[in-house]
């Protein structure tokens, strides 16, 4: 069955084009790529000085990139310490989720964007997240209870991540089949470029940041069974952690369980306080996630100029290094838990054989209109027919990569722990300004650094 596009007149069409092309800034991404958008607020959040202004942004919540600009600006209020107005951010970008999820059919306003995509580009379709994104939301919202003094907010938000690392995990077997139906030379070649740029990180949704932290949070709020499980999930992804091992033997022991003689065996016996001591726990998160790349062929079709692009990531070759503490008596070296850029680049890879198709729809969409304008310029015998010369530029113009993701996630997350004798202490990270911190006796004082690469932020609690 042959797909046909009706077209308006062609003085329409010319005019319509000019308008979309000169009014770019009203349709957020789709003439202007999200990573420049973003990036004046990153600048101001890397500098060693200001706070960012989110005024501008939070104003784009109701767009049609609402959901992820929710995200963006609940993370900067977080990165800068305001973790009430985070924690409203963020509810709007869970609420977008939820809408989201509670559409049983098709809505109107989603089937304009879907036929504008077919026209435009991916960023006409309104933006959903993937999955690793989401479980990051719950677990930063649950970090923002727990520091607003909400240990039962901080609970609820942690049960949410642990279900949607499940749900996430079912989803992807589920798209595997598609996967496979869809496996072509292109798919493959493209699918394991990004395979080989992220490393040993196999998947999107096994986030082992997201289920240290939740354990954490369950340790920390006296449930250590619950902990114990979600360090053992960690362990499974990273399992090359010393500080995650140590977690694993010392609940082990506390708890009396059957596990305790293998992981003494494997990794030692557990250290615990003594007399006087109270624990540190820190959460460290280095640099900025990267951002996607364009990938762009230009071609022809029956003579008129067709362009693809799909998002795509390049391999810078860095990671952030181990960060090193100092002020608790000795140098206290982190450990990476998850590289969160690997996790950005296999959502991208499993969401590949799906942005495929609606390029081969759109490449096909624009060259029918491209050629019914041109065997109508024939049947008229012009000479320079500009609606011919518009769609070609416009084909070019409007084909953009879909780049959008959450930019202001950190590249790295490291954690590390320590007994030390409670009193106050003068810590830092690296060159870092010292910031003090107490420690009181058979308490845990909960660190969060956030390294942006000019600017360090310490935000500490003691449960």
């Amino acid at each position: 069955m042959k797909l046909r596009i009706n077209l308006l007149p062609r003085s329409t069409i010319i005019s319509l084009l000019m308008c979309l092309t000169l009014s770019g800034c009203a349709f957020n991404s789709i003439f202007i790529s999200y990573p420049s958008q973003i990036a004046p607020y990153k600048q101001q959040l890397n500098s060693p000085t200001a706070n960012v202004n989110l005024d501008a942004i939070a104003k784009e919540i109701t767009s049609n990139d609402g959901l992820l600009y929710a995200q963006e600006s609940g993370r900067m209020a977080q990165i800068n310490g305001q973790f009430d107005k985070s924690k409203t951010y963020y509810e709007q970008a869970i609420a977008a989720y939820k809408a989201f999820d509670d559409q049983a059919k098709v809505s109107v306003s989603d089937m304009g964007a879907k036929a504008s995509s077919l026209l435009l580009n991916d960023n006409a379709i309104p933006y959903r997240g993937p999955g690793y994104e989401r479980i990051m939301l719950h677990q930063y919202q649950a970090l923002n209870y727990l520091f607003a003094a909400d240990a039962q907010g901080a609970m609820v938000e942690v049960r949410r991540s642990n279900e949607l690392q499940a749900s996430e995990q079912a989803r992807y077997q589920k798209s595997q089949k598609s996967v496979q139906a869809m496996a072509n030379g292109t798919i493959d070649a493209e699918v394991n470029k990004l395979g080989k740029t992220a490393g040993t990180v196999t998947s999107s949704f096994l986030n082992a940041y997201s289920y240290y932290t939740t354990g954490l949070l369950y340790e920390l709020l006296g449930q250590p069974n619950d902990a114990f499980i979600d360090y053992r999930k960690a362990a499974q992804i990273s399992p090359n952690n010393h500080y995650l091992q140590q977690d694993l033997v010392r609940l082990a022991k506390q708890l009396s369980m059957p596990q305790y003689d293998e992981f003494k065996r494997r990794w030692g016996d557990a250290q615990l306080a003594k007399a006087g001591q109270g624990q540190v726990v820190m959460l460290i998160e280095r640099g900025f996630v990267p951002e996607k790349q364009s990938l762009t062929v230009p071609f022809t079709i029956d003579g008129n100029w067709q362009t693809i692009s799909l998002a795509t990531y390049q391999s810078s070759g860095r990671q952030a290094a181990p960060a090193t503490v100092q002020g608790l008596g000795t140098v206290l070296k982190a450990q990476p838990i998850a590289n969160i850029d690997a996790l950005a680049i296999n959502a991208l890879k499993e969401d590949l054989p799906a942005a495929l198709v609606r390029q081969a729809l759109r490449v096909y969409a624009k060259a029918e209109m491209a050629q019914s304008v041109r065997s109508d310029s024939k049947r008229r015998n012009d000479q320079i027919d500009a609606g011919a010369i518009a769609m070609q530029i416009f084909n070019v113009i409007t084909e953009q990569a879909d780049r959008r993701s959450w930019l202001t996630l950190p590249q790295q997350a490291q954690i590390a722990r320590q007994y030390v004798d409670q009193g106050q202490y003068d810590i830092s990270l690296g060159n870092a300004q010292n910031t003090k911190i107490e420690v009181k006796a058979d308490k845990t004082t909960l660190i969060w650094i956030i390294d942006t690469g000019n600017r360090t932020r310490f935000y500490s609690i003691i449960l």
